[in-house]
């Protein structure tokens, strides 16, 4: 069977701030994971759901969250691994931003085509949306349909657009009234080749959080789903449950907590998956997964970053020092499941260990939220400090952590302390816990890495050198063409 990497074909423009590349009108013309032109395909319900299902596709290639936006980049910023690219001895080195490097970790390419990569999605999106505002009551029959498009695309725009914001955004955004001033980057939401102005902080949360309502309005047909029933696979879209849960990530961000714990409550009760208390056979538990993206032959796509063998040196490995350190276990003998030989495969001759989370993964799943994330957003937002350790200790405790050892939250210190440690157990592997730092404004040495003391630039992402060429200046704005984009609440508003 080919693999996957070479049987898609998602003819993309390189779309970022603004058009690049001369085929900009070309791409404009033919959608997602097809070559049939836009004008045929969006002629028929299956032609609008197959472009839909490329979305998804296009989103587990390796510059999103096939690799460098799950457990890729992100975790290697957080240093997670012990395994250093070759020819790199210094840890430091993947802070290296400002310029190309070779025989390390080239951050600085890999962010732009982060950057890239992501833009492309959204321009994908914003077509598809385009053509749903051209032929969407016309072509789409199924009303159910019709609704679900609109809905799970939106959805998708404002989860991309958000984990852009959390790249070249600003630190402790809650915590600090500056950070929220800072422009960082386009929301887009035309589909052309228009540059867009780069937006402040607080103008993309508002943005996400509009898309995001509007989704859930089109998805609330989905108000009784169960995601603990796994045929339709809604777990594997952008489903009604999900863009909660997004609402409840995205508040507890901007440090609305009341609005956060309300999501997330929401979800909790009511979207039908429990926390489990095991994980054998499947140590991505996959029966708490929100919302995650299927990848097709996934074990032999990532067989270059996850594997049993004699080449576990060759791979996302760490040494079981640092895994220690990570689950404040002691050798192998841990309470804590996340740490367990269900979890991670040790080499006790190398002395070094490898999540079984993209090995032992019958679903082929890449999580991107999990029914966890919710307890812990309920326990940052609680203002009582027992009903905030109840819900972090809901989850320790699932996991195999005795009563014993619950955590308190008597003080901010403490719970700030307890959510730092479960996030980095919990979500091992999935590119969260660097996101989690930088909301926090936490630097410093950490724990299970003493070579590596983390600053704010660390966290701050520049912009690629094409959009600092060819996206918005200050010539756009001086001639007013920001007002025609910003609306008066700061909406990005279409160009007539």
């Amino acid at each position: 069977m080919i693999k996957m990497k070479k049987s898609i074909y998602i003819f993309l423009a390189g779309l970022t701030g603004v058009f690049s590349l001369a085929s900009c009108d070309d791409w404009l013309d033919v959608a997602p994971n097809t070559d049939v032109p836009a004008k045929e395909l969006f002629t028929t319900e299956n032609g609008f759901m197959s472009s839909l299902a490329g979305l998804y596709i296009s989103m587990t290639e390796e510059n999103t969250y096939g690799k460098n936006l799950s457990f890729g980049l992100t975790e290697q910023l957080a240093q997670m691994y012990d395994k250093l690219p070759d020819g790199t001895t210094n840890r430091n080195n993947v802070y290296i931003y400002d310029r190309e490097t070779s025989g390390a970790y080239n951050t600085k390419g890999v962010l732009a085509n982060i950057w890239q990569a992501q833009y492309n999605v959204i321009a994908n999106i914003n077509n598809l949306l385009k053509w749903w505002d051209l032929n969407g009551e016309v072509v789409i029959a199924d009303t159910i349909n019709r609704k679900m498009i609109r809905g799970e695309a939106l959805a998708l725009r404002a989860f991309l657009h958000f984990d852009l914001l959390r790249g070249w955004g600003p630190m402790d955004y809650a915590g600090n009234d500056a950070a929220k001033e800072m422009k960082c980057i386009p929301y887009r939401v035309v589909a052309d080749h228009s540059k867009q102005p780069l937006l402040p902080a607080r103008v993309i949360v508002d943005n996400v959080i509009k898309d995001l309502k509007e989704a859930s309005a089109y998805m609330d047909y989905e108000k009784d789903l169960d995601l603990s029933d796994r045929l339709e696979k809604r777990h594997l879209r952008f489903n009604y449950h999900a863009i909660n849960a997004m609402l409840a990530r995205v508040y507890n961000y901007a440090g609305k907590k009341d609005s956060a714990a309300m999501y997330a409550r929401k979800v909790i009760d009511e979207c039908g998956l429990s926390l489990e208390s095991g994980n054998d056979n499947d140590p991505i538990l996959s029966k708490e997964v929100i919302f995650g993206l299927n990848m097709h032959e996934l074990k032999d796509n990532l067989s270059d970053y996850f594997a049993y063998g004699d080449k576990i040196n060759t791979k996302y490995y760490l040494n079981i020092s640092t895994l220690n350190s990570i689950f404040e276990s002691v050798g192998s003998e841990s309470e804590d499941m996340r740490a367990k030989g269900t979890a991670f495969h040790r080499n006790n001759e190398l002395q070094y260990a490898i999540s079984l989370k993209y090995i032992d993964n019958d679903e082929e799943i890449i999580p991107l939220i999990r029914l966890p994330e919710m307890y812990y957003i309920v326990c940052e937002a609680s203002e009582y400090s027992d009903e905030s350790a109840a819900f972090i200790n809901t989850v320790r405790n699932k996991r195999g952590i005795s009563k014993a050892k619950d955590v308190v939250c008597d003080t901010e210190e403490q719970r700030l302390t307890a959510l730092n440690k479960e996030y980095r157990k919990e979500f091992y592997g999935e590119g969260q816990y660097f996101w989690f730092l930088k909301t926090h404004g936490i630097t410093g040495t950490m724990s299970h890495c003493s070579d590596v003391t983390l600053v704010e630039e660390n966290f701050i992402f520049p912009l690629p050198d094409a959009e600092l060429e060819y996206g918005w200046t200050q010539e756009d704005e001086e001639d007013g063409s920001l007002e025609e984009q910003v609306g008066y609440e700061g909406e990005i508003m279409p160009r007539e």
